[in-house]
């Protein structure tokens, strides 16, 4: 199986997961939804500097070369969907985007790619979140926006509960290599939005998703159909409070989380603080809890399989 199939058609079952060699890892290390991991499944660094944080966060799993190797094509999915500066805590962290292009860079990447969806004025989105400046900072990285009807293709969820199929971005297609980069916040809807929630800024009808599906049902949904070879949740600035936009409640937590297994990341994550005014329970949140019961990833990493690092 080609790594781009991989994280297209994650639907897999868990035993299969467990026991074959999964694409882009490079190495033979258990798929994340296993009972029994091998090596590092989780990395949780808190310090100031964003880059330096972000880099230990992904040496801690071997190191960027585990994921992307010399001519791959790299795509990133951060959050950019809001019209808001990074210290408002609703949009990816521009130097969490910066520190892992630079990383793939040296990887040797042939081409990485970042896209969004935004909801509406996507070109202000793009400037107030300093995604704008980033992309014209860095040549080497493509920046694209997604919405029109060409950028997706319809590809079959036959697990899925609330959809039979649903169009995703082709640039998926395309890429050897899918990193995500959330943020880390609270939603009215869902609770957080993390890096499950993230995905949805990959399909084209996210209208169906709030009105016609059941919200928690759906997302568990589409981390069936999309998984990420790497998620690197961006937790410097957290909106605890009136996300998923904002304005509300921040915090400066100072804080990455990198993993392979999704759903233990967006866990971890849900532990940092209060989200709502509500406590920091993964098992709480529905659609964490509805994609673990289908082995899409676990809410419960043991210990001595964290590492934590603290830049100061």
């Amino acid at each position: 199986m080609k790594r781009r199939e991989f994280f297209l058609t994650g639907l897999l079952g868990a035993a299969a997961l467990q026991t074959m060699r999964l694409p882009g890892l490079g190495t033979a290390r258990a798929a994340a939804t296993s009972d029994a991991f091998t090596e590092p499944a989780l990395s949780m660094v808190k310090g100031t500097d964003i880059a330096a944080g972000v880099r230990a966060a992904v040496d801690a799993l071997g190191g960027i070369g585990t994921f992307v190797r010399p001519g791959d094509i790299v795509f990133l999915k951060p959050n950019v969907s809001f019209p808001n500066p990074p210290e408002w805590g609703s949009t990816t962290h521009p130097e969490v985007i910066r520190a892992v292009v630079t990383m793939c860079e040296e990887a040797g990447a042939k081409r990485i790619i970042a896209a969004d969806f935004p909801m509406r004025g996507a070109e202000r989105c793009f400037e107030k979140s300093g995604m704008t400046a980033l992309a014209g900072s860095m040549p080497q990285l493509t920046f694209k926006q997604l919405g029109e009807e060409r950028d997706f293709e319809t590809v079959a969820a036959p697990k899925a509960s609330e959809f039979r199929e649903i169009a995703v971005a082709r640039l998926l297609r395309k890429a050897d290599v899918f990193i995500n980069l959330p943020s880390a916040k609270s939603h009215r809807g869902t609770t957080i939005s993390m890096g499950l929630k993230n995905l949805m800024g990959l399909i084209h009808d996210r209208g169906s998703f709030h009105g016609d599906y059941d919200l928690h049902t759906a997302v568990a949904d589409l981390a069936g159909v999309i998984r990420p070879q790497l998620t690197i949740l961006d937790a410097h600035h957290v909106l605890l409070t009136n996300g998923p936009g904002g304005p509300g409640q921040t915090e400066q937590l100072d804080t990455i989380i990198a993993g392979i297994d999704p759903v233990a990341v967006d866990a971890a994550g849900v532990r940092l603080a209060e989200w709502n005014n509500r406590a920091g329970d993964p098992a709480q949140i529905r659609h964490l809890a509805i994609a673990a019961e289908r082995g899409i990833g676990t809410l419960h990493i043991p210990e001595e399989q964290i590492v934590r690092t603290n830049l100061g």
